[in-house]
C-alpha cells in the first residue's frame, strides 16, 4: 500500500534521513519508534509532501507521488495526523471534522465516525480548543478518516496524554483497523502503546532503520534500550 525506496531527506544542508526504504501493506499497523531527533516527524513530514525528498521515490497504492504536492497525496489515499494535533482551537468539533470531508466529497459527518468517537459527538458543538489533549487527539484522527485514506499517518499520537485515554486510542486504532481496508502507520516511543496495536516495528536511530520485528517476536528489552535517551 506504501512503499518508500531510498528515501534521502533534509533541512537546508543538513541530511536527516539516510536512505531508508520499506514498505507497508494493506491491513497492517507499523510502529516506527524512536527517541527524540532520531528522525521520525522529518520522514512523516516527507511523506504526507511537507518536506522535499532529495532521492528516493514513495508510492501509495502504486502510483508515484513523490514529486506531489500535499494536497495531492491526501487526494491520492494518504492522511496526515501531525505531533501536536493541530486542530482549529476557534471552530466546533463538527466544523473542524468537516474540514476533512472536502476530499471525500462527502456532505454530513459520517455515522461510523460519531461511533469511534462517542465523546466528540457529545461535545460536536463545543469549540476545539476547549477540549482535553486527549480528546484533541482523537478528533484530529476523525477529521483524518473523513478523507477516507488508505494510509494513515500519526505522528505520537500518546504525547501529552494521560494513560487511560492512550488506551482509548488504541482501542480505536485496533476498531479502525477491523472496519476498513486502511495502512496505520504510527511513529511512537511508548512501547506498551506500539505493542497494544502494531503488527511490525521498526527502530529509527540517527535517520537510518537499524532493528525490526513482528510483534510476536519483539524483544522488549532491547527495543528499550533502543528508546532510552
Amino acid at each position: 500500500m506504501l512503499e518508500v525506496s531510498d528515501l534521502h531527506v533534509s533541512y537546508g544542508q543538513s541530511e536527516v534521513i539516510h536512505g531508508i526504504s520499506f514498505e507497508a501493506k494493506k491491513n497492517e499497523t507499523l510502529a516506527i519508534m524512536g527517541r527524540n531527533g532520531m528522525g521520525k516527524t522529518t520522514l512523516f513530514k516527507s511523506l504526507i509532501g511537507i518536506l522535499e525528498t532529495g532521492q528516493g521515490t514513495i508510492k501509495i497504492d502504486g502510483q508515484d507521488v513523490t514529486k506531489s504536492e500535499s494536497y495531492q497525496r491526501v487526494e491520492n489515499g494518504i492522511a496526515y495526523v501531525p505531533q501536536g494535533r493541530m486542530i482549529f482551537p476557534t471552530l466546533s468539533v463538527q466544523e473542524n471534522i468537516e474540514t476533512g470531508m472536502q476530499v471525500s466529497g462527502v456532505k454530513r459527518v459520517p455515522e461510523h465516525i460519531y461511533a469511534l468517537f462517542p465523546v466528540l459527538f457529545d461535545m460536536r458543538r463545543r469549540k476545539g480548543g476547549n477540549l482535553s489533549g486527549g480528546q484533541q487527539q482523537q478528533l484530529a484522527i476523525a477529521r483524518a478518516l473523513v478523507t477516507n485514506p488508505k494510509v494513515l499517518l500519526l505522528d505520537e499520537p500518546t504525547e501529552g496524554i494521560q494513560p487511560s485515554i492512550i488506551k482509548d486510542i488504541a482501542k480505536i486504532l485496533n476498531e479502525i483497523q477491523k472496519m476498513r481496508d486502511i495502512t496505520i502507520i504510527v511513529s511512537e516511543q511508548v512501547l506498551s502503546f506500539t505493542l497494544a496495536i502494531a503488527d511490525r516495528l521498526i527502530v529509527i536511530d540517527s535517520g537510518q532503520f537499524i532493528h525490526e520485528d513482528l510483534r510476536a517476536d519483539v524483544d522488549v528489552d532491547k527495543i528499550s534500550k533502543y528508546l532510552s535517551v
